[in-house]
Parts: structure tokens; sequence; C-alpha cells
């Protein structure tokens, strides 16, 4: 595994396709937090973000011998995990669910299962309504921004993860930036200096979980870590 950690991205896939046991899961080890919080900024659920990753990284494991190495490993990796994480929302919107009644609670609204739980805290009412609004946008103005104004990522390296051009993605971040003022609008003080062209995305920064890999083999590797992630999920929505 020494030898691994020297390797480069497109080393390790090369070792990966000619047969390597543990070099694609070094390759997600490097990469994970950034693809985990990619998808978790695009979906929004913990519960999506990690099938979506998983989904993204069998991809990527069964088409490494494909990669033609046309851009960065990473660029390669980032796009097919946001393509998973929009596919998941065109399922989803093709095939909406409808929630169930709550059936602990009264016609008037009164609570019969015991108190009404504690108000939430602010910050976390500005981030459901942030992550509300960056859900409403279409799929391609909610994946660049997502790319460029919640993980930084230069509008150059988002047009190769897109596959678009440059100036698309300049276009799409501007419409959806524009779309986005008008949903968040009451979330601004009622004076300010001098209006933001971005929207305050912070409630969609941080929280990105760390994963501590062992050592599986490629295909174990990647259903482990995505099995971690959706435990981190159910835990924290205990």
């Amino acid at each position: 595994m020494d030898g691994h950690a020297a390797a480069t991205d497109l080393e390790l896939l090369r070792a990966h396709v000619d047969g390597d046991p543990h070099a694609f899961a070094e390759l997600f080890r490097r990469h994970r937090d950034r693809l985990w919080a990619v998808a978790l900024r695009t979906l929004g659920d913990r519960e999506e973000a990690a099938d979506a990753l998983q989904d993204a990284l069998l991809s990527a494991h069964r088409a490494a011998a494909r990669f033609r190495g046309d851009s960065a490993v990473t660029t390669w990796l980032h796009r097919i995990v946001v393509n998973a994480c929009l596919d998941r929302i065109r399922r989803r919107q093709a095939h909406p669910t409808v929630p169930l009644p709550d059936g602990n609670r009264a016609e008037d609204g009164s609570g019969a299962g015991g108190p009404e739980p504690a108000a939430p805290a602010p910050d976390h009412d500005t981030a459901l309504v942030v992550r509300e609004a960056l859900a409403a946008l279409p799929l391609e103005q909610r994946a660049a921004l997502v790319l460029v104004d919640v993980q930084g990522y230069p509008v150059a390296e988002v047009a190769r993860i897109l596959d678009v051009a440059e100036g698309t993605v300049k276009s799409r971040c501007a419409r959806g930036r524009a779309r986005l003022a008008v949903l968040l609008g009451h979330l601004r003080p009622a004076v300010v200096a001098a209006p933001s062209p971005r929207p305050d995305l912070a409630g969609l920064t941080g929280d990105v979980p760390t994963v501590t890999p062992g050592n599986p083999g490629p295909a174990e590797g990647v259903g482990s870590r995505s099995s971690r992630y959706r435990r981190d999920a159910n835990q924290e929505d205990t």
C-alpha cells in the first residue's frame, strides 16, 4: 500500500485495470470527501447521496478500462458522481412519492403522541430554506452552482466535469443565482450596503463526514464505504 500512496491518480486507475486489488480503494480514499460533498449538496439528502455515490463508484469501478485520459481522473470521477445524482433526481421527479399521513397527530394539529418537539434553531431553519431553494432550480443550474459556488471549483474545471463550454457554466450559474436571489431574498437584512451578486449558500457548506478506510478489495471497498455513509446518515437523523 505504500507504493499506492506515491502513485498518481492515473497510475492507480491503470493498476486497477491491470488487476491490482487495492488501487481503486486508494483512488477513492483520496477523493471521497469531495465526491461525497458534491453528491450531498446536489441531492440535499444524505441517504440519497450515499446511494448515488455508491452507484457512481461502482460505475467508475466497472468502466475504468474505458477511461481515455482526455481529462484528469478526478474530473472523470466527479462527472460520474454528478451524472448519478442527476439521474436520481430525474427518476424522483418522474415517480414522486406521497408522504404518509402522521397517525400520531390529530386533525386540529395537536400532537397525540406526546409534546411538540422544540422549534429548530435559526441556523437549521436557514440551512433548510437554502437547500429547498437550491432543489427548486433546474437540474443543470443546480449542478453548476453546487460545483462553482458551494464547492468552489474553477469554472474551467466545472466545464470539464459537466462536459459543456465555460460560457454555458457561467450562464447556468448566473441564471441560478438570479433565481436563488429571489427565493432567498427574505433571508437578507432589511438594509444592506451593497447587494451581493451571489446569494448566501453558507447553509450548504460543511457537515461532510470523514470516513477512515480499511483495506478491502475494490468492489468490497466501494460498498463498505457507501454503507458507512448511510450509517452516518441514520445516526444523524436519530
